[in-house]
């Protein structure tokens, strides 16, 4: 593949994988093959200028087996977030229709990087959408703690109730009723305080949610939340750094969510590739454990709770790969992508 970001599945019992390109293109694995003709190809809409820009993500609605519909997660030509809903051809399962596009969401980016680009829909339904701070560097445009913008944050959007609208604020969400030190929080936040979430999941047996955090200049983190949080969460950056103080010379750490588990820059280590908690039946003695990686190093960690209610952390896997995402199938295997060499791996123990 060409800069692969992402790897997944349907979920439509079909076993199809898909491959998301960085350039544009999505890509559908049928049995096996590579589908001739691309699922999808948002080449002309997407700008690659930057590192961080392009392609980033995708997610498949719940029901996509009745409704068809598929979001995307890219940077447009002027480099702002969009998020777009399509549907697949009705001739064709292996392609989306690309006259369907529907646009949900568009975030301005003054930058060229931060863009983060995953998708999740939750075990509720909705669909979280996770921002970068904007860019730069060291929170420059002051995005990670302004309840007034959308960027440094994880949103939750209702996309699927009704399709006519592009999106429905939940009204469970955190900020819909109540404020944050007395500010008020646009409706759509659902956790404040990120700088740039590179890739989200959910458990699928448990439904905590995983959030990878890459982290300034020497920092990375891994921060989890447990399944049926309320929302409103700050996983505090720019004030902290993983675990560290950071952008606040008093370090007030009051009221912040700090990560389960963070890491330094040394031996290589750059940027955190968050990925999944292993849920399926070729390994069983894998069965709870989280796997991420970093995306200079190729290192490969496995993560799990602790008997003493911390968490355990492990390198399992010195790799020569770059990192770019993992992903998951219908039945719980993991896959690595490498952005590198265009290949994508399904993880297995070391013989």
């Amino acid at each position: 593949f060409e800069l692969p970001v992402f790897f997944t599945d349907a979920g439509d019992g079909s076993g199809r994988h898909f491959v998301v390109e960085k350039t544009g293109k999505i890509w559908a694995i049928d049995d096996g093959q590579i589908v001739a003709e691309p699922f999808l190809d948002l080449s002309a809409k997407i700008t690659t200028r930057g590192n961080e820009q392009g392609l980033l993500g995708m997610a498949f609605a719940p029901d996509y087996a009745t409704s068809g519909h598929v979001f995307v997660n890219y940077t447009d030509t002027t480099g702002a977030t969009t998020v777009e809903r399509y549907t697949v051809s009705a001739e064709d399962a292996n392609r989306a229709d690309p006259a369907s596009a529907f646009v949900v969401l568009t975030v301005a980016q003054p930058a060229q990087n931060h863009n983060a680009g995953m998708l999740d829909f939750g075990p509720d339904g909705y669909l979280y959408v996770p921002l970068g701070d904007g860019g730069a560097s060291n929170d420059r445009f002051g995005n990670g703690q302004n309840p007034d913008a959308l960027l440094g944050k994880i949103l939750r959007l209702d996309v699927t109730s009704d399709p006519q609208q592009p999106y429905v604020v939940p009204t469970g969400n955190p900020f819909v009723a109540a404020d944050w030190n007395g500010q008020d929080v646009r409706d759509e936040v659902w956790a404040i305080g990120l700088r740039n979430p590179w890739r989200t999941s959910f458990d699928r047996l448990t439904g905590d949610f995983w959030v990878a955090d890459v982290g300034q200049n020497q920092i990375e983190e891994i921060n989890v939340i447990p399944a049926g949080a309320a929302g409103g969460l700050n996983l505090g950056w720019p004030i902290m750094e993983g675990m560290s103080c950071f952008g606040s010379a008093s370090c007030d750490q009051a009221g912040l969510t700090l990560p389960a588990v963070d890491y330094t820059h040394s031996d290589g280590n750059c940027s955190v590739t968050g990925g999944y908690v292993y849920r399926g039946s070729a390994y069983p003695a894998w069965n709870g454990i989280y796997y991420y990686g970093d995306y200079c190093s190729g290192h490969i960690w496995a993560m799990a709770p602790d008997s003493a209610g911390g968490w355990a952390n492990a390198l399992v896997a010195d790799t020569d790969l770059v990192i770019s995402s993992f992903g998951e199938d219908q039945n719980g295997e993991i896959y690595v992508v490498d952005f590198g060499s265009g290949t994508i791996y399904r993880m297995m123990p070391a013989e």
